[in-house]
């Protein structure tokens, strides 16, 4: 990391944030391609190398974190998540029924295979997520 002349190739704090930038990028990279292969083997392949990356950016986050060199963002507004929620959800509704009216509701993908996400009643009262 050090240069000849015995000066850092750069800061500590830029390098790391260089490095959580890449994780981030590869993270939706092995994601696409995960959903975009074919073979079941792949797709777990690319399923496992998702998460361990994801496990490496966590990691390098907590530790920026505790040496404050990364800010978490201000927390969100309750109002401001439920809203995404919902247009998730509705964007999820017009999917499944889209998909359903394009294969006659006999398509393998006419039912949806995942359960919805539902909203925890804990903190519904609260201001800031």
């Amino acid at each position: 990391m050090n240069a000849q002349n015995g000066s850092a190739f750069m800061p500590d704090e830029d390098l790391l944030n260089t490095i959580l930038a890449d994780l981030k990028r590869t993270v939706r990279e092995y994601t696409t391609a995960a959903t975009e292969s074919a073979c079941p083997t792949v797709r777990q392949t690319f399923n496992e190398l998702t998460m361990d990356t994801l496990r490496l950016q966590g990691d390098l986050y907590t530790h920026m974190s505790q040496m404050n060199m990364y800010t978490a963002p201000c927390k969100a507004l309750r109002q401001e998540v439920d809203k995404q929620i919902q247009c998730a959800q509705q964007t999820q509704q017009k999917s499944q029924q889209f998909v359903q009216q394009k294969t006659g509701g006999n398509g393998s993908y006419g039912q949806s295979h995942y359960p919805q996400h539902q909203q925890s009643n804990q903190n519904q009262n609260s201001y800031y997520m």
